[in-house]
């Protein structure tokens, strides 16, 4: 279950209706998907096959194409990060760098877990600790970014309007510098 952490004060959000409470103040969408819908054999797995992913898009197939129909989302896919990811370290440096998009930035974490840090218009920013189930979408335009946690590893399903659109743009913010 998400777990917030206010960075400026160190105020701790816990609890699926407090999460989703703040979230929604914050203009960030929150579900939770039921992730003991996966077949025992990917529940907390995360070095996942071409097959296993096309497997973890079936299991949550209804739900995937609930939020796409609600939020306008095109196309979705599987992402699998772990320490046998290709130049994982790289990877993350830049994922952890504040950006926007063009458009909202969904994650539906399916296996291990990540942190998206969120600037908040009057809280600044926040971290969401994000752990199986846990469904998050950062609007367009709100700085944010993404890390995995101390385990390094997650599984997660991304929903897009437009793939080839999604782009990050760099936000360079003083106010994040201080708040490390």
């Amino acid at each position: 279950m998400a777990e917030i952490q206010i960075r400026n004060t160190g105020e701790v959000i816990h609890g699926e209706e407090e999460v989703r409470s703040f979230l929604a103040s914050q203009d960030v969408l929150y579900e939770h998907w039921d992730t003991s819908k996966l077949p025992e054999r990917l529940q907390g797995v995360c070095h996942l096959t071409d097959g296993d992913k096309e497997e973890v898009l079936a299991t949550f197939d209804e739900d995937i194409r609930s939020l796409a129909e609600r939020r306008g989302y095109q196309k979705w896919d599987v992402i699998s990060l772990n320490n046998d990811t290709p130049d994982l370290d790289k990877l993350l440096k830049k994922f952890e760098q504040v950006h926007t998009h063009t458009e909202d930035e969904v994650r539906a974490i399916t296996a291990g877990s990540g942190t998206f840090v969120i600037k908040g218009a009057e809280t600044g920013y926040f971290d969401v600790n994000l752990t199986p189930g846990d469904v998050i979408s950062v609007p367009v335009n709100i700085p944010h970014f993404f890390t995995l946690s101390e385990e390094r590893q997650v599984v997660a399903v991304r929903l897009f309007i437009d793939p080839e659109g999604w782009v990050a743009h760099p936000f360079a913010d003083p106010e994040f510098e201080g708040s490390k």
